[in-house]
Parts: structure tokens; sequence; C-alpha cells
């Protein structure tokens, strides 16, 4: 049975999605994505250093190893999220794992169609490669279209010559834009927030005119994954986006890339942003940290 602090998280997908609905303006996007990290505790022993020139923060556990890096990306649709929303979340789990993380801000739809930002994040990637860091001690972590891009990123950087990191861990990754999973009705009526006509009309957003939900580049089953890191995929048992994380991990189990993916009964979409309150949170980020420290060489 589902702990009663993991509720908090289906309540606020429940606020969420009246939110949504009510078509929340843009000037309400910092009191979201404050909520949004409301979810989540301040971890002790972390610090946090703005990066002159980017919108980014250093996060750097008092222990935290310097050679080895996090690079962490936001979710929110590709129309919300932020170094704001996530800092706490990813503290959580570069605590863990005992390394430095980086989060960072990418620009945002209907502003920005893709791919402004896998752009950003392959130029963010490469930034954190000309600041000396080795692309084996790099692995990048993100939820929902985070976690998507923690894939996309790396076929986009293969295909302009950048090194592949260590690994990947996407947590509820959001990759189906066609929105075409069977587990769309099977949690209907336990997803809090998202259905089909949410996703297409996030995708309708997010592609503009010119994309496609079939783009390697969207949505990486597409592409080519032979060659990359080990993946480790976590994802919620109550998410109509099921289904898109076991895509992903069938993508990369065909291709021959070695892959994990974890199925926590009764958890929401990105449950993991309860981290420090809610047990099943705080399981899924020892987990993580369990399975990145080897990937990382530590």
């Amino acid at each position: 049975m589902a702990s009663k602090e993991s509720e908090a998280v289906r309540q606020h997908w429940a606020a969420a999605r009246v939110a949504f609905e009510q078509q929340t303006s843009e000037g309400d996007q910092e009191l979201a994505d404050h909520q949004w990290a409301g979810l989540t505790s301040e971890p002790p022993d972390v610090d946090y250093l703005s990066v002159q020139g980017r919108p980014a923060v250093w996060i750097v556990p008092h222990d935290a190893t310097s050679d080895r890096v996090l690079l962490c990306l936001h979710g929110g649709g590709y129309v919300g999220g932020s170094r704001v929303s996530h800092r706490k979340l990813f503290a959580h789990l570069a605590r863990a794992v005992g390394v430095r993380a980086l989060v960072f801000d990418y620009p945002l739809a209907p502003e920005h169609a893709h791919p402004a930002q896998l752009d950003d994040t392959v130029d963010t990637y490469r930034w954190l490669l000309d600041q000396g860091i080795a692309a084996e001690h790099i692995l990048f972590t993100g939820d929902s279209v985070g976690g998507a891009m923690a894939i996309t990123t790396q076929l986009r950087a293969r295909s302009i010559g950048l090194p592949l990191p260590a690994g990947a861990m996407p947590f509820s990754p959001a990759v189906d834009f066609e929105a075409a999973g069977a587990s769309y009705d099977a949690n209907r009526e336990r997803d809090a927030f998202f259905d089909r006509d949410l996703v297409r009309g996030l995708a309708s957003l997010f592609l503009g005119t010119d994309g496609s939900p079939d783009d390697p580049f969207v949505n990486p089953s597409y592409g080519d994954l032979t060659g990359l890191g080990p993946i480790y995929i976590q994802v919620g048992g109550d998410e109509v986006l099921l289904d898109d994380a076991q895509l992903l991990a069938a993508a990369a189990e065909k291709a021959g890339v070695e892959v994990r993916l974890d199925v926590f009964p009764e958890m929401q979409h990105t449950f993991q942003m309860a981290a420090g309150r809610a047990p099943e949170a705080d399981d899924a980020i020892e987990r993580m940290a369990r399975w990145a420290r080897p990937v990382l060489g530590l």
C-alpha cells in the first residue's frame, strides 16, 4: 500500500490538472515551480552555486567527489519546470551518489519549439566537457521529458561527434507523444494528471508546425540506441506513461544496451519529487544511487 506521505504527489498532480485546464498564465510559472519544489524536503549538507553566464546551478554535496557529475534535465512537459522546481530533488540524488550535479534551465515551448530544448541541452553538455569533466565521468538523469532528453541528447551529441556519457537514469520518461500506449487506458482512472488528450496537446505546443512525434530526437525508441551506456529507468505503476518507460526499455534492450526497469506500484508520475518525505521516493533515490556509483567508477 502506498504511504500516506506519497499522497502529496497525487494531490499535487490533481491540483496541477485543474490549473492546466484553467490555462494558468505564463506569469504563474514561478509560483507553479515553487509549488512543485514544495514536494521535496531540503537535503542537508548541500551547497548551491550559481553558474556565471548560464541559467544553471551547481549542486555540491559536502562530501562529493569533484570529477564526477550528474547532468540533470528537469521535467515539465517542455512548457514548465526549472532549476527552481527541481533543485532539491537532484540535490537528494547527488548527495546519495556522492557527486556534484548541474541543473539548468532550457528554453520552453510554445515560445521555443523543438529542437530548441535539445540544442540547449547539447550545448550545456559540451560546456561541461569544456570544463575538463571526462565524458565517462558524466551521467545524464532527468524526469518526464527530461528523462526523454537523457537519451535524445546522447543521440544528438553522437551525431555531431561528441563523446557519449557513462550512462543515463531517466525516471518517468515521456517519450511517446503519439500517446499510443495501452497504459493510457489501463491507468486512466489512477493517473491524477495525464491522459491522451493532454499529452497530444503538449505535443502540439512542443513540436510546433514542423516537428514530428516519430523524430528520433523526440522519441528515442525510433532512433539507433546501439553503443549507448547503461540505462536505468524508473516509473510509477499508476502512470498512464508506464508504457513509455517500457517502450524505451525495450528499444534499448533490442539495441544491445544494458537496461534496468523498475516499476513502483501505486506511484504517480515523478513520485521521486517527494524525496526526503515519502519512503517510496527515498527508496527510488537510493536505488538510483546504488546503480550510479559503479557506472561512474565509484
